[in-house]
């Protein structure tokens, strides 16, 4: 006797059936967990794990110095025109402690635009333009023409007033400022050669390392007119030649500007240099209540950057790991070891 088909709705035909559906939902849930253990071990690894890493980066509490995650950070690297931050720091330190103008016309020297690179502007020996202007040209648009003219004029002006200055250029003057102020940050790993970040054709080599930039950053930010010119997306700028009158529109070369609260602070790139990146961001500041007292703790993230490939993607990157450290680090009461502090 032949046997008998099973119907197609009973237990016997349907079993083939349910075991593929419970076969497949399994599959799926050992993806779906798959999935989210690789997320959370990308959610731990440092940011430069996911791209081509910078070569050194280091990230900082402004408010206390403490190191929240670096990398190489004392290695001594070129860093292009972040150096401009130290430049323009000279400049507003002797505006603010000797009393300098910084709307003072001055005249652009022809030195000016030897071994300086591109002409963007369009600046020509003799535009006469203020001082102030030229700050907004080398921190807005890294312009080396203007960080070499700021050298020029200030290094003149601070030849009388210097003591050690002796019978060095103007510029020459400026750049041993530098370095004074760099000695005075315990920058201890760094040395300038020109106002602009240049290193081709310079018989020693100027370097400097993220643990040093991001000191000088530190000291950077904490004044107001710094923080103003290096926040600026746009500046128009003015400036002379002869009778006629020129402008300018400035473009920041920081991508990162006005993002995850970014407000500044500097680009730079040359060729042993890589991308370099300086970042300062901040959010709003933490309200801590405690009976009848009230603590208010600001967020502010310093991240300095050199080496890279990828300066503003990694720049990011970086950026979103370090308010992720910020917030542990907050969460876990502050505690701050001084051997991990700038």
């Amino acid at each position: 006797m032949r046997g008998r088909c099973p119907r197609a709705d009973s237990p016997v035909a349907n079993q083939p059936a349910a075991l593929k559906v419970q076969r497949f939902f399994v599959t799926v849930m050992i993806f779906r967990r798959f999935w989210l253990t690789l997320f959370a071990i990308a959610l731990c690894l440092p940011a430069g794990h996911a791209l081509r890493a910078a070569k050194a980066y280091v990230i900082v509490d402004a408010q206390t110095g403490f190191v929240l995650e670096q990398l190489e950070a004392r290695d001594k690297r070129q860093i292009g025109s972040l150096t401009k931050v130290a430049t323009a720091m000279v400049v507003l330190d002797w505006a603010e402690k000797r009393g300098g103008d910084l709307n003072q016309l001055v005249a652009i020297p022809p030195e000016a635009f030897v071994g300086t690179g591109d002409n963007l502007i369009g600046f020509q020996p003799g535009d006469r333009i203020t001082l102030r202007d030229l700050l907004y040209a080398a921190l807005v648009q890294s312009d080396n023409i203007a960080a070499y003219t700021l050298a020029h004029q200030v290094g003149g002006a601070l030849q009388a007033i210097v003591p050690s200055a002796g019978n060095g250029s103007p510029v020459a003057i400026f750049v041993g400022q530098m370095n004074f102020l760099a000695k005075t940050l315990r920058m201890e790993r760094t040395r300038f050669v020109n106002p602009h970040g240049i290193d081709t054709g310079e018989r020693s080599m100027p370097y400097s390392t993220a643990s040093d930039l991001a000191r000088l950053t530190r000291y950077a930010v904490n004044k107001a007119s710094f923080r103003f010119y290096v926040s600026q997306k746009e500046r128009q700028i003015s400036f002379s030649r002869g009778a006629e009158k020129k402008g300018y529109l400035l473009r920041n070369t920081n991508e990162l500007l006005g993002t995850n609260g970014v407000d500044g602070v500097k680009t730079g790139r040359t060729a042993r240099a890589g991308d370099c990146l300086i970042l300062s961001a901040q959010r709003e500041s933490q309200i801590l209540k405690e009976e009848s007292r009230t603590a208010v703790i600001p967020r502010h993230l310093i991240v300095v950057m050199l080496g890279s490939s990828n300066r503003f993607d990694e720049g990011a990157q970086l950026l979103t790991r370090g308010w992720q450290l910020h917030d542990q680090w907050t969460a876990g009461g502050r505690m701050i070891d001084p051997k991990k502090t700038l």
